[in-house]
């Protein structure tokens, strides 16, 4: 127990100097989390060595985060803000694959190998672009909803990405995994169309009661939000996205209001745990050691991925300053593209060197996005238009 306390009071002592250095030049709070996993890990000071556990606690930051944002944002009513996500991800999943081919070929990677890439471009950081566009205050603007949707849709496609990887892996093929997620998607659809104009939804009086007891607040929100997490998993569906529908649901229930307040400081914590986590995964032996390949593999991620989401923007008839803006914020592999690489490393599909490259790559250009975008925020000078 000591030593769990001194951990914990390290990890806060480092967050605070970092966040307060960050603050002083005006850096998103997020770079000061992976930075503090970075310092604190078994690759530096060895305050943090099991590095799974405190990965199984950071999740629960995300769930947290899709059910948040359940409750901030407002349904799309525009058919257009439903279609133009599908288009403008299958659109992107078709440039991913034709760059992994491409960058494959020259770098003579084996057909499994340029997939995992291509799965790598596809996936991109909920938490990092979600916290940018609360920021500028553009969730619920139809550029953010834009944004957001094509974040959802990459949810809906990590079963199908993950059934790939299990058969790669030797498993049964179960064509239920691919066919469930599907059909659900459908109902979770006509549920988002059911209650898009509906202002209030009721419930039995038997509950109100909890408005007036915190106790009952939080430990309901927190059954809320990580039951329809582990529900949406069980039926082949990502946690985030089962806690993204609750809080749809939850922030249209006039008496659950309190929830945002009461949840809050869970959120900000294990939101931060994530990230520590995110720092934690960063092998600084491997990176000084082969710092030449990270680098420039991360510098062609963040790049790639940027042209790739712009033009897919461009393609949709939106302006030059969103589309750039867009792509700097799709610029970075996300949370799931780490999922995918240890998948593939412990099925075997992949060699060791190419799964620290991997992470690696994905851990930096996760730390080196804030400022990406920060720059490219910059450069296209104005506010971004909304269409």
């Amino acid at each position: 127990m000591n030593t769990l306390l001194v951990s914990i009071a390290i990890l806060c002592l480092t967050t605070t100097g970092l966040i307060f250095l960050l603050k002083k030049i005006r850096q998103p709070y997020l770079i000061a989390y992976i930075i503090a996993g970075i310092l604190l890990g078994p690759y530096v000071l060895k305050v943090f060595t099991e590095t799974q556990q405190i990965e199984v606690i950071g999740e629960i930051g995300i769930l947290l985060l899709m059910f948040f944002l359940g409750m901030e944002i407002n349904i799309p009513n525009h058919h257009s803000l439903i279609v133009r996500p599908l288009i403008a991800q299958a659109c992107k999943i078709i440039l991913s694959f034709a760059f992994a081919f491409l960058a494959g070929y020259f770098l003579h990677l084996d057909i499994r190998s340029m997939v995992l890439m291509a799965f790598l471009f596809i996936f991109n950081s909920t938490a990092v672009v979600s916290e940018f566009l609360k920021k500028d205050r553009m969730l619920n603007t139809s550029f953010g909803m834009m944004i957001l949707n094509i974040l959802i849709i990459q949810d809906l496609l990590l079963a199908p990405v993950l059934t790939v990887l299990k058969v790669w892996k030797g498993e049964h093929f179960d064509l239920l995994n691919l066919v469930l997620p599907v059909l659900l998607c459908i109902v979770i659809f006509f549920i988002f169309r059911k209650i898009r104009n509906t202002q209030e939804i009721k419930i039995p009086k038997i509950f109100r009661g909890i408005e007036y007891d915190h106790d009952l607040q939080v430990f309901t929100g927190l059954l809320i939000c990580l039951g329809f997490g582990i529900l949406a998993e069980a039926i082949g569906l990502s946690g985030a996205l089962g806690s993204f529908l609750a809080g749809v649901l939850v922030g249209r229930i006039k008496i659950f209001s309190w929830l945002e307040h009461s949840l809050t400081p869970f959120k900000v914590f294990f939101i931060t745990v994530f990230f520590v986590s995110v720092g934690l995964r960063l092998d600084l032996a491997y990176l000084y050691g082969h710092y030449g390949l990270v680098i420039t593999g991360t510098l062609v991620v963040l790049l790639s991925n940027s042209v790739m989401s712009a033009l897919v923007f461009r393609f949709l008839k939106f302006d030059r300053r969103s589309s750039w803006y867009g792509g700097a914020l799709l610029a970075q592999t996300g949370e799931f593209g780490i999922l995918a690489l240890s998948v593939a490393y412990k099925a075997g599909i992949i060699p060791y060197d190419l799964f620290k490259a991997g992470l690696c790559i994905t851990c930096l250009s996760l730390l080196l996005s804030t400022i990406w975008i920060s720059v490219f925020k910059k450069l296209t000078d104005k506010k971004i238009i909304d269409h």
